[in-house]
């Protein structure tokens, strides 16, 4: 056990997690050049479209050291956006150390500082690296006394990087040997093993990803899950290499997959214990702390017969997914779906880009919201965080929307525009202050509604990248809560209603339905398009119809034929109107979800 070392890399996004990864799997020879291609770890599509980790991945480097001793290294991967936090603390509960990354030329930011966090609740060994030295505009010097000021870490012991160019890997190598703790566990104990991942093979059933803390697992033990009692028999285990790779046991210390035929997928929970049958340990691991959806939308399928691969799809992802939340959910012009609950929008943005993608489904969104608490005339209280649930205003007394802390960290240069950006979005100025002589941490506490939309993009755009955030809930604040319904041809559309700020209500409904008119296709009659809160009408916009010439066949001749035929035709539309049915296409509905900026 005293060599092997379980370790994760965590930096804020785009710091060279993924690169740096890369480099340690070529450097310990775990796939050949031919094979090798950039993000091996990144195995799904979206990842490398979009340049980002969102599942943590986790392989193990078999590893000679300069004192000739063999050591195996198992690395888990984590993301590095805010909304995927989730993956990064289901992570480091399976490690004993982590690699704290920077970029040489962006120094610390904000998720640095939030996984440096999250790193200490769980007590791990940290090994700062600064990543990125060869770029012109790296400024080592500076950013050693960040991580001395801003992250309390020892800059002498700093490992300097350029994971894009190979440099300083076998000392990242060696750091992890001899700085980080092996892992400690009796193997003789009864089996405790913490399941911090899964994911579903079509052939094999669910295989579950394990950190072993005591005792050993191997082929033909009967396994029981500790927080339901399902009874499994195994019949594979094996460690992660860029392929599962068969071992006879996993015994303490180790990370590594079961398959036992699991065909149940409720059966297999993240932060769960398994334990052996016959010979079970006294006390479940802790688990990870629950995760708190903030945004929730609901999805349906396009065709109502799909809601049964709906169902199967959304069981699926959430084994690869613990923080997806779903419950069922009925819409007058949907039909069946299920409404869920997401850490974010890039979080829903992701899960809805999977479901159509890996199970093949075509789905519709309805726009995303966050919780409010209505308190009644009658001093109950309601959290509701679907407009369909909002009750008769009448009988509301006052609503309250949820309220985050932002820590915003950008060069000082950038102070005027980030400021008039909160300031735009209902943002309250708390405080700020200079982390080095020109880089400033600027606290705002902002309502969540604002930040889910388009926030985070619209901070990138003014700091031209240099912007990072971070955020927290903090508690629920009174406001003046509206529902804004959409009407087509004088019809509620439940599945296009929002709950939105009075000041902010009239703006919406006009971008609602100035998209709903670019995307509904014209019909021979007239269709109008508005936005209401209750009785009242706030935008309107109006579908032109198509219009046939009647009067082409008239060669000359009175004037009054041609009135005859266009009062005909004026009657004829009146009645289509009154019976004509307006079919949304699923454009209309996902165009209504752009911010501003699209």
């Amino acid at each position: 056990m005293k060599n092997i070392r379980n370790f994760s890399i965590v930096a804020h996004i785009d710091h060279g997690k993924s690169t740096l990864s890369d480099r340690l799997i070529q450097m310990t020879d775990v796939v050949l050049d031919r094979d090798f291609k950039d993000q091996i770890l990144d195995s799904m599509d979206i990842e490398r479209e979009r340049g980002i980790t969102i599942k943590s991945q986790t392989i193990c480097l078999p590893y000679t050291a300069k004192n000739n001793q063999s050591y195996s290294l198992n690395l888990i991967d984590t993301p590095g956006h805010v909304d995927f936090t989730y993956e990064v603390s289901r992570a480091l509960a399976s490690c004993e150390g982590a690699l704290l990354l920077v970029d040489a030329s962006q120094g610390v930011e904000a998720q640095t500082l939030a996984n440096l966090y999250l790193a200490l609740e769980h007590d791990l060994e940290i090994i700062p690296v600064i990543n990125k030295i060869d770029l012109p505009s790296a400024d080592i010097d500076r950013v050693k006394q960040q991580i001395k000021d801003d992250l309390g870490l020892d800059p002498e012991t700093t490992i300097l990087t350029s994971a894009k160019e190979g440099i300083g890997i076998e000392a990242v190598l060696e750091g992890i040997v001899n700085c980080l703790p092996p892992p400690s566990g009796d193997p003789e104990l009864p089996l405790k093993a913490l399941i911090f991942d899964s994911h579903y093979d079509p052939f094999r059933g669910t295989i579950v990803h394990i950190r072993v803390f005591q005792g050993s697992v191997k082929p033909k033990d009967m396994i029981t899950f500790m927080s339901n009692n399902a009874v499994y028999k195994v019949e594979e285990v094996g460690i992660f290499q860029l392929e599962r790779t068969l071992t006879n046991e996993l015994s303490a210390g180790q990370v590594g997959y079961i398959i036992a035929g699991i065909k149940t997928v409720t059966d297999t929970r993240c932060g769960d214990t398994i334990t052996l049958k016959n010979h079970p340990c006294k006390t479940p691991m802790s688990g990870f702390k629950e995760t708190k959806p903030v945004v929730f939308s609901s999805i349906y399928p396009v065709a109502s017969d799909g809601y049964e691969e709906l169902t199967a799809g959304l069981e699926k992802l959430k084994l690869n997914d613990a923080s997806l939340i779903y419950e069922k959910d009925t819409s007058v012009a949907l039909g069946f779906g299920f409404r869920c609950g997401f850490l974010g929008l890039l979080h829903l943005e992701v899960v809805q880009e999977r479901l159509e993608r890996e199970y093949n489904l075509s789905l519709i969104l309805t726009a995303p919201s966050v919780q409010y608490k209505l308190i009644m005339n009658d001093g109950s209280s309601n959290i509701i965080d679907n407009p369909a649930l909002y009750p008769d205003p009448t009988t509301i007394d006052r609503t309250k929307e949820p309220f985050i802390r932002a820590g915003i960290i950008i060069p000082d240069r950038y102070m005027g525009a980030v400021m008039k950006l909160c300031l735009d979005h209902r943002g309250i100025n708390k405080t700020y202050q200079y982390l080095t002589n020109n880089r400033l941490e600027m606290i705002f506490e902002l309502p969540l509604a604002e930040v889910i939309y388009d926030f985070y993009d619209k901070l990138k755009s003014v700091t031209q990248g240099y912007g990072s955030f971070d955020y927290d809930i903090i508690d629920f604040r009174e406001i003046d809560l509206v529902k804004l319904d959409i009407l087509i041809n004088g019809e509620r559309v439940d599945a296009l209603s929002q709950l939105v700020h009075r000041d902010r209500a009239v703006e919406r409904a006009r971008r609602a339905c100035e998209r709903l008119r670019d995307e509904i296709p014209r019909q021979m009659f007239k269709i109008a398009i508005q936005g209401a809160i209750g009785g009242n009408i706030i935008a309107r916009k109006t579908i032109s119809p198509f219009r046939k010439d009647v009067t082409a066949k008239c060669y000359g001749g009175d004037v009054t034929r041609k009135r005859k035929l266009l009062e005909k035709q004026r009657k004829g539309k009146k009645r289509m109107k009154m019976v004509g049915q307006v079919m949304i296409p699923q454009s209309a509905f996902l165009s209504v979800l752009k911010s501003d900026t699209d």
